[in-house]
Formats: structure tokens, sequence, C-alpha cells
């Protein structure tokens, strides 16, 4: 039987390929892995969709979708795994609405829960986070009206016809059941996810109180003892991270990119000092950040313009510019200020910073909690004294940054699902200003408008593939826009994905200020349909 291909933009460097179940889109999925087409970076599997996206400079809209078109879905792949018990203590805040939904009682909700089995169908959302199908065609009900914005770890879920379990506290909107005091992302095992694609699952009732075996904590493996040399941090009024240039390409580890919000920020930093661009550097939000020096250092700030003042060692306070290398001496402290503008601030060390890596980048991923722990007063920072070029004194890397109270205008690629709102919708997302709230964070910001966007469609979306800066539009109609550490997948329609040259700004943008979004083309078609 043909097969039916639905191709949508997700912004300025990736689609989505629409199919017509999870069998074929994964079928899809294992033939683009086996011969993975020159330029695409990640490909991100979901109910019915497949993301892909692709490196602009190598590679074209144009040319994937005649690839993809080419490729025989009529043989669906097939995948075995191992079987693994979970035990779940029945205790979820939605225990009940989720029982009134299926018109159940709670106790025929559990067991009905207990005696199905589950396979894991694909990763994504966060690390260690399987999107599970269930041979109980009973199970498919619909997501919260409004996503929670702490779910704990280990919750036992469900959304549409998925079962989920969250490996880190995180955002969400998938109705809870419980919760597992199994973990299930920790990066000290051989198999960091304990879950993959084709493993069974089989959930037990668990007693409250019941003790049950836990491997440690990501968190608990990953903090290093801390050395006696190097730079004293003497004050961090929210704690500040190390970030590079991320994790591209491990999508099907169910790991985001993450690594700098404000990414021409961070380079600029680094080649102010003679680093290479992907050095880890610190990205310190709204100031508030000192650290005294113990040996002489070469350091650059870039990004919001923190004020920059030095105390030398003999008392002294003397400013210190932006944007440009200047350096500290033994025993002189410097400190950032709250900045005018733009929220987050680069500072970068020449011969960069001593930090193991994690999984092949020092980037903290805030939501996946992948990544080197948060630095705090009192943490001491190591230089590593790898090998750097020239300082560049002259690098013109001052811009314009977002204030509060005024607005911002950020360019936008209408789609993937611009079709689920009406006319009315649209408009009124590319007309009305949007304040960014105060429940904002490297995940992603809320918006706020005195008009919520309009759906033409009402029903439950299949959790696919989200692009860094899509607007995802939950039911309340109030968007949230998707930064660095935001999930692979979601299951709310993604009304536009801000266009790639205006991503750093809007990582920019602080809590109060207004977005205004503007609408322009990613590439010619914006939609095609394929019929084979």
């Amino acid at each position: 039987m043909a097969e039916r291909l639905r191709f949508l933009p997700a912004g300025s460097d990736a689609f989505l390929v629409e199919l017509e179940d999870l069998a074929t889109t994964l079928t899809l999925l294992d033939s683009l892995l086996a011969a993975r087409p020159a330029g695409v970076i990640d490909l991100v599997p979901a109910a019915r969709t497949l993301m892909v996206r692709f490196d602009p400079l190598l590679t074209g809209y144009e040319h994937l979708v005649e690839v993809i078109a080419k490729i025989d879905l009529s043989v669906h792949s097939s995948r075995q795994g191992e079987t693994f018990e979970i035990p779940v203590v029945y205790d979820g805040e939605d225990l009940s609405d989720v029982a009134e939904i299926l018109g159940w009682t709670v106790e025929d909700l559990i067991r009905r829960h207990t005696e199905a089995t589950y396979t894991v169908a694909f990763t994504g959302f966060a690390p260690g986070f399987a999107y599970m199908t269930c041979d109980d065609p009973a199970f498919d009900v619909p997501r919260r009206k409004s996503p929670r914005v702490r779910i704990p770890a280990g919750s036992v879920a469900l959304a549409g016809p998925f079962g989920g379990i969250y490996p880190s506290d995180s955002p969400g909107g998938w109705q809870l059941l419980g919760h597992t005091p199994l973990t299930m992302w920790d990066t000290s095992r051989p198999r960091a996810a304990l879950l993959a694609p084709g493993d069974r699952v089989r959930f037990r009732e668990m007693a409250k109180g019941a003790i049950v075996s836990v491997s440690a904590s990501p968190e608990e493996t990953t903090k290093a003892v801390t050395p006696a040399a190097g730079l004293l941090v003497t004050r961090a009024d929210r704690p500040a991270l190390y970030q590079d240039l991320g994790r591209p390409g491990r999508a099907d580890q169910g790991i985001s990119e993450s690594g700098a919000v404000d990414r021409a920020s961070l380079i600029e930093a680094n080649l102010c000092v003679g680093n290479p661009r992907e050095a880890a550097a610190l990205e310190i939000t709204f100031g508030g950040f000192a650290l005294k020096a113990d040996r002489p250092v070469t350091l650059a700030v870039t990004g919001a313009p923190a004020p920059l003042t030095i105390l030398t060692a003999d008392g002294r306070i003397v400013p210190a510019p932006l944007g440009r290398p200047f350096a500290l001496d033994t025993g002189d402290e410097l400190t950032l200020g709250f900045p005018p503008d733009g929220m987050r601030s680069y500072l970068a060390l020449r011969g960069s910073f001593a930090v193991d890596p994690v999984l092949g980048s020092a980037a903290t991923d805030t939501l996946a909690k992948v990544g080197p722990p948060a630095i705090t007063t009192g943490d001491i920072l190591v230089p590593a004294n790898e090998p750097a070029a020239a300082v560049d004194p002259l690098r013109p890397v001052l811009k314009t940054m977002p204030r509060a109270g005024n607005p911002v205008t950020l360019d936008v690629v209408l789609g993937p699902r611009t079709d689920w709102f009406t006319d009315k919708g649209v408009a009124t997302l590319l007309s009305q200003d949007w304040q960014v709230t105060a429940e904002s964070s490297r995940v992603g910001m809320r918006l706020s408008g005195t008009e919520p966007l309009e759906r033409r469609d009402t029903a439950e979306l299949p959790s696919e593939g989200a692009a860094l800066g899509s607007i995802q539009v939950p039911h309340s109609g109030q968007p949230v826009l998707f930064l660095a550490d935001h999930p692979l997948t979601g299951g709310y329609p993604v009304i536009a994905v801000v266009a790639r040259h205006h991503l750093d700004l809007a990582g920019q943008i602080p809590i109060g200020a207004t977005i205004r979004f503007n609408a322009t083309a990613a590439f010619d078609p914006l939609v095609r349909e394929l019929a084979r």
C-alpha cells in the first residue's frame, strides 16, 4: 500500500516528516540511521513523525526530501529488547482524575495498569524518558490542559496512548499515576538509560515505605572533589553554569544539544582570550557573581553588559572592560553586577577551565540533569592551561541587548502545526505583544498575552520532536518558547519556530520584557505532500 508523507517546516534548519503510524515512523528512522544522509545532525522519532535536523551549510531541505521520498517503507522494521519490572507507589496527583476519565474506579485503574505490558517505542523529551506503548488499548488519556512547572523524578505517567517515567525533575503535562524509586538515567551505568527501544515493562504495585535497591543518582556520581587551588568563587547570587556549544547528534539517546543559550556571546568571549570557539566558559545569569584569582589570569566577559569591577590586592577599585580581554593579578577579585540589559553574561578564562566533560561536553543541561554541577559560592575554578592563541583586544563584540519593558522583535518560521490554529489565532501570534513571565528558565520562556491563541483543532497531538526556538501552545493558549535545555519532544502543537538568526537574541530576553513575532520564510516550499 502506498505510504503518504507530509513534510512540515520546524524552523530554519529542521522539518518534520509526518507518517501514517508509529511502525512506519520507526522504519524510516532505522533506514536513515543505517545510511545517514550527509549534513543530517539529529533524528528525533515520535508517535507519527520524525524530526530531521540538518546543517544548512552541508545540505538542504529539497535534497533531503528527495532522499527520504525514495526510501521503501513497505516492510516495517522490528526491535527486540529486555524485560523490566518497575515497582510503583500509586499516589499520583492525577490518579483519581484518570480513573474518572476512563470510567473506572481507582482500584480498577491500578489493577489494569499492573496487568498491562508496555513496550518502549522511542526515547525523547529528556535523557532516560521512554515513550511506551501499551497492549491494553483502553489506556488513552488526554494531557493536562496546562503543564506543571515541576514533576518529580520517578513519576509514572500517562499521556495519549503512551506511558512514561520522568527521569528527573522537569516540567510536563502528563497525567501522574504514582512514582517509582528506580533511577531511569544514570551516567555511571554502562547504559545510562534504564530503558531502550524494544524493551518491555511490567509495573508492580509497591507498598508505601517499602525499600528497593536504587542506583546512585547522576548528581551523586558526577560531583567531583573540590580542588585546593584555582579561582575562588566569592559570590554567586544564582548558580553559574559551565557551558560550551553542547552535545549535538545525541538525540538517539534522548539527549538534547543544550549548551550556551547565547552561543555567539560564548564564542566571542573565547575568541577574546585566544581560546577555541567551543571551549567551556561560565554562563552567569543576572550578574551577582565574583571570583578571586590565586594567580595571574586573563579573562573576558561578553553577553549581557554586567558592570565589571576589580578589587585589587592593594585595595583599589578599578573598572574592567566588557567585550575585551583584561588581566587579574594574584589576589585581585572580579565582580559582575546586575546587567541593565539582557540577562546572561559569559566569562571566559584564557586556557579555559578544567572541567570533566559528560557525554562529550562540559555543558550543564538543567532539564536533563546532565553535565557538571552548578557553580556556587566557595567553589574553586581550576585553570586548564590549554594552548591558546593571541588575545584579541579589538573584537567588536558589544551589541544591543533586550531590556525589560521594551519590545523585542523575533523573526519566526510558521509551522509545523500552524494549521492547528485558526486564522485569528495565527494573526494574534503575530500582532499581539507577549510578556515574558517569571516562569522562565534555560528550558523555556512562558509567555503571557491579553488574548490566548485560538486553536482550530482541540484534539490531542501525539508527541513529536520540538526544535530549539519552538513556540509550543498548551490548551491555555499562552505559548512557551523553548530555549537551550528544552525537551526533545512535546505533546502540544508548535505554531512557529524562532528563526536561526534570532535564537541568541531570544536567550537574552529578560523577565518582564515583551516580544513581538514577525513571520519569515524558512525554505520553499514550506509544506509539501508526497504520495508514494
